[in-house]
């Protein structure tokens, strides 16, 4: 029998009887019963970052399975030869919505109704921005990548696709460019949506020589990770009025009250909620119930990172 760690009795009841494995509750907080017969942990959704140090206390153990799509922040703990798993799949639905939302929100100037609404004031009636007929690049062409680009076809836009290299397109795009044709593709874009995942070759992609590249009015949606984009530079671009930005996740993160992204001009920001709806549960459940059970019974496990 297999002992599987989850961070709380609602996952063991989510997730229910799989055969073979033997489920018990963990969230990472101090040392865990019956630790050395432990060999797979899946940590919390929210908040493990801090707690990830407390998988040495399991010296069996082989295969981490995170809740999140990103794992940036489990390499450097994970003990030697413990394998690790994202959740690629679980957060395309709730990631995508957001993704779209953020947009939608931003192209037609929410943030001001709503400033509007708390002071009861009723705006002018003026034209704003339509998701119609924009041209918008995804950035970051995976899972969550595709779902974003299915969710914004019926729009009546025109997609983009870049991800790590080219390859060739699918149902939703005709072709899939490489990250180093940016430099041509971004003066041609209105929107981008960046949903990459943060490394080294990631980190601060979103920067002075990208926003510059962008035209003016363009809108740079941030659903990944923070890290990707240079705060700094996206500061100056926004406020000079050159750009817009959404973000759902910011660098530092969360960000400080007195931060000038809070009061940066055409910046709407949510506080990274892209996977944390309704949506998450029950296919997180999915994935554990399959990933648990090819453990336990020996078969090719999923989204090994």
């Amino acid at each position: 029998m297999t002992l599987v760690t989850l961070p709380g009795q609602e996952w063991i009841d989510a997730v229910g009887p799989i055969s073979g494995v033997e489920l018990a509750v963990w969230d990472l907080d101090g040392e865990p019963d019956r630790a050395d017969e432990i060999t797979v942990v899946v940590p919390p959704y929210i908040g493990a970052g801090s707690r990830l140090a407390a998988l040495s206390h399991v010296p069996n153990l082989e295969l981490v399975q995170l809740l999140t799509a990103g794992y940036d922040d489990v390499r450097a703990v994970l003990p030697d030869g413990v394998r690790l798993a994202n959740a690629t799949g679980v957060h395309d639905a709730s990631t995508a919505e957001l993704a779209v939302a953020l947009t939608l929100a931003s192209l037609r100037d929410f943030p001001d109704f709503f400033a509007a609404q708390q002071e009861r004031t009723w705006l002018p009636s003026v034209f704003h921005q339509a998701l119609a007929d924009k041209r918008v690049l995804v950035l970051g062409y995976g899972s969550i990548g595709r779902a974003i680009a299915a969710r914004l076809t019926p729009f009546e836009v025109q997609v983009t696709a870049v991800a790590s290299r080219p390859r060739a397109g699918d149902e939703l795009v005709r072709s899939v460019h490489g990250v180093d044709e940016l430099p041509e593709l971004l003066p041609q874009q209105d929107v981008v949506i960046v949903i990459v995942p943060l490394s080294e070759q990631t980190a601060a992609l979103v920067d002075e020589a990208f926003l510059s590249a962008l035209p003016d009015g363009a809108l740079v949606v941030n659903v990944a990770r923070g890290g990707v984009v240079d705060t700094d530079a996206l500061v100056r671009h926004a406020s000079a009025g050159r750009i817009r930005a959404a973000l759902d996740v910011t660098d530092p993160e969360p960000l400080p009250p007195e931060h000038p992204l809070w009061t940066t001009p055409g910046v709407f920001i949510t506080p990274h909620v892209g996977g944390a709806s309704t949506a998450f549960m029950p296919r997180a459940a999915r994935l554990l119930q399959e990933q648990l059970g090819a453990y336990a019974a020996g078969r090719p496990l999923r989204n090994l990172v």
